[in-house]
């Protein structure tokens, strides 16, 4: 149960991060921030939305690091914190950035995420 809260807050924490980091180009896009947004504003709502993502992503690697009874290595944390990233900036850049394509090397760097996920869990 523990992992699977740690993983879930996680994901919950990394869409936070992906709008926090890049849904302003999607707001713009939309014409919802004007071109002429000042950048600190911009910067603001970005914080913002990063608080909120700190909000998970410190819980959940307070509950899933072994040094807190948790089930898993700040190694492991850290690697399934960068696969979860990548799954989730994949997923935001497919569904809400159109004319971004996934290509052959994306799959190939994907392929190297699960073979950084498979040594870092090996014994």
């Amino acid at each position: 149960m523990n992992a699977f809260l740690t993983i879930l807050l996680l994901i919950i924490a990394n869409v936070f991060m992906t709008f926090a980091w890049y849904g302003h180009l999607k707001l713009q896009q939309l014409k919802v921030i004007g071109d002429n947004t000042p950048l600190y504003a911009i910067i603001l709502l970005s914080w913002g939305i990063a608080l909120a993502e700190y909000c998970f992503q410190v819980p959940a690697n307070r509950i899933g690091f072994t040094g807190n009874g948790g089930t898993f290595s700040l190694m492991q944390l850290k690697v399934i914190q960068e696969v979860i990233t990548l799954v989730i900036f994949t997923l935001f850049t497919v569904v809400f950035f159109k004319g971004e394509s996934l290509q052959w090397n994306h799959f190939a760097a994907f392929a190297c995420l699960i073979l950084a996920v498979y040594f870092v869990f090996m014994k």
